[in-house]
């Protein structure tokens, strides 16, 4: 178990820490093979809670709830109550290590009709790394973990539009310090915004049925690169772009059925593509077909549009798709399924998502299940999410 903890540890910090090498990307790579988009920090794409990890991963659109920070802190502003709070937790990859997780605090409160303000925390633990040295005796063991703390304001414009402002400070510790290629290391600090809308028309007719429409764009993690060294080029942030839309019948009183879809692409650019044992005046890799990967934020999140090496079709293969539906019966008891989709040259993440939900008069519960479709030894089986839910007004109605 020591030898995979120090592996991913050392494939972590070499990807942060070692600048791209000539031959990175070969010929075998176009048209339809492996390229993946890789960021620093990508724990930030993780969803963290176990309602829209019961519906495939979408949320974008969903109805607002307490964990809207991650999805669109723009749909606070519809949020029902005047405070919410919830606890999430997500034991991670249990296929390599047992004791990497996830844990998700998040809260938002009413400040008028109009304005919401959102707080969240994002922990991520990668659990314990046992150092030794040339001979194998142990020197010190470290606990690389990062985390994220995020302010959001939110403001109805109307009554079915919303937008918001989000804020966001993040560090990754996941080195401690030592000394990895012979380079220095320290923890890696960044700051970041994010731009949401909602909007949400809930006066819909589906032919005797009651209705609600809803759509979601939300561009998160806009902001400065990281670097865990003081002489390596920094790494972009997962700067992401997430469109959705959800639809929502209400049979009766106790039925009611939502669907949603969500999309999803990384605002960073695409590795190239370069000669094989070809290097320029500077001795920097040439570039046979893509763009420079290292230019700043603005101009990547730009380029990232168009910057694929395999053209126009590779960037339609670097969105990701995510379906889910969810049943309320009572609008105490839920249930809900979804699918996600990355395509298998950027990731290859394919898998379904069952859930419940539970809704008591003070607090709620929720349930997600992620079952790994590409193969059978997919470090993202037995993947369990589950998220504790608190109702403040129904907590004032109770007394």
């Amino acid at each position: 178990m020591k030898v995979v903890r120090n592996f991913i540890l050392i494939i972590l910090g070499l990807t942060a820490l070692i600048k791209p090498s000539v031959g990175q990307i070969s010929t075998d790579q176009l048209s339809g093979k492996i390229n993946t988009v890789t960021t620093a920090v990508p724990f930030l794409t993780i969803a963290p809670d176990s309602r829209s990890g019961g519906m495939g991963d979408v949320g974008v659109a969903l109805s607002p709830d307490a964990n809207s920070m991650h999805w669109n802190p723009a749909k606070y502003a519809f949020a029902p109550n005047d405070m919410g709070l919830s606890i999430s937790y997500t034991p991670w990859l249990r296929k390599l290590i047992p004791d990497i997780n996830l844990a998700y605090l998040s809260g938002y409160k009413r400040i008028d009709k109009q304005q919401v303000i959102g707080l969240s925390l994002l922990y991520f633990s990668l659990g314990n790394i046992t150092f030794t040295d040339v001979v194998g005796n142990t020197t010190n063991t470290f606990n690389p973990n990062e985390f994220a703390v995020d302010a959001a304001y939110a403001r109805s414009f109307s009554d079915k539009f919303s937008g918001s402002l989000a804020f966001r400070f993040i560090y990754s510790n996941l080195t401690g310090g030592y000394y990895v290629g012979g380079i220095e290391s320290h923890p890696g600090m960044a700051f970041s915004s994010d731009v949401s809308v909602y909007y949400r028309n809930n006066e819909l007719r589906l032919r005797d049925y009651d209705a609600t429409f809803a759509f979601g764009a939300n561009i998160s993690n806009i902001g400065s690169k990281i670097s865990y060294t003081s002489s390596s080029d920094k790494d972009f942030i997962p700067i992401n772009l997430r469109l959705g839309t959800a639809f929502t019948v209400d049979f009766d009183d106790y039925n009611s059925l939502t669907a949603a879809f969500d999309v999803n692409k990384l605002l960073v650019p695409t590795p190239p593509l370069y000669y094989r044992d070809s290097v320029d005046i500077n001795n920097n890799p040439v570039i046979q077909a893509g763009y420079d990967p290292n230019v700043s934020v603005a101009v990547g999140m730009f380029h990232s549009f168009y910057d694929a090496p395999d053209g126009f079709s590779e960037e339609l293969r670097e969105i990701t798709y995510s379906v889910g539906m969810e049943y309320w019966y009572a609008k105490q008891f839920a249930i809900r399924g979804g699918f996600f989709y990355e395509d298998g040259t950027k990731g290859n993440r394919k898998f379904f998502t069952v859930g419940i939900g539970l809704r008591l008069n003070v607090f709620g519960l929720d349930f997600a299940y992620l079952v790994p479709v590409n193969n059978q030894n997919s470090p993202l089986a037995n993947t369990l999410r589950f998220s504790l839910l608190f109702d403040f007004a129904g907590l004032n109605s109770k007394k």
